[in-house]
């Protein structure tokens, strides 16, 4: 599938002109088969069978105004939910977002989304996607169950572009701090233990500064509960700037 539109995260759940997260055209050879649209959500929307009919609807409308496609091909978007607390419960047609007369119906044609849970899917679902995004959907997976996240040894293929989705569906910048620390330290190729080795050092970073700024404990102490010398101590805690 090639891509048509640059990919666009974002969690703040604004609608930004009448543009997709992101597009692709599935494509036989040359011949266009259809355009798939994705959705990343990261919250509910009540109002996303009215998004989607906008896009669908823009992209039917380009199909019809270019003049050097000559056969039409139908346009499909799956909205990807990485919510953990619950699975979709708002409206996936455009019957639920209003009421319908009874008279009217039979001439109000309903439009259904596809909304896919990707925080509920099982692991032999998970192990069939050959992208990067099998890393995202174990990464939801886990945190609906709140175990802790077991990162895999498989080399990401396109760590850069997963690193700023993870940050945009999280809301959390230690990925991609992470990931520029790793690309400095690391030659070839980049995993999932890598980048959370490093979220895990910068933690643990965090937490001896606070204690050693709040004069909680000495350095000495620190080094004796973690069974490391007072000299890795220092270093670990040199990560992190002292609080003024």
């Amino acid at each position: 599938m090639k891509p048509i539109q640059k990919t666009q995260c974002s969690a703040d759940g604004e609608l930004h002109e009448q543009e997709r997260d992101v597009s692709k055209i599935w494509k036989n050879g040359e011949i266009r088969i259809s355009i798939l649209g994705f959705e990343n959500q990261t919250r509910q929307d009540s109002d996303m069978p009215l998004r989607v009919i906008s896009y669908d609807g823009a992209s039917y409308k380009q199909e019809f105004l270019d003049k050097s496609n000559t056969k039409r091909y139908p346009v499909a978007t799956l909205v990807l939910y990485f919510g953990t607390d619950s699975k979709w419960t708002a409206p996936k047609s455009l019957y639920e977002c209003f009421d319908v007369p009874k008279e009217l119906k039979p001439f109000v044609s309903d439009y259904k989304i596809n909304v896919f849970d990707i925080a509920w899917l099982d692991d032999e679902t998970i192990s069939l996607f050959k992208s990067d995004f099998r890393f995202v959907a174990k990464y939801f997976q886990t945190k609906r169950l709140n175990k802790d996240y077991i990162p895999t040894s498989g080399e990401l293929l396109h760590a850069d572009s997963l690193m700023k989705m993870f940050t945009a569906l999280t809301g959390d910048k230690s990925f991609e701090t992470a990931y520029n620390k790793v690309i400095l330290e690391k030659k070839g190729g980049i995993t999932m233990c890598d980048v959370v080795e490093r979220i895990e050092d910068r933690g643990k970073a965090e937490v001896i500064r606070k204690m050693l700024d709040a004069k909680l404990v000495t350095e000495q102490q620190i080094a004796d509960l973690l069974k490391i010398s007072v000299k890795e101590v220092k270093k670990i805690a040199a990560k992190v700037p002292v609080e003024a």
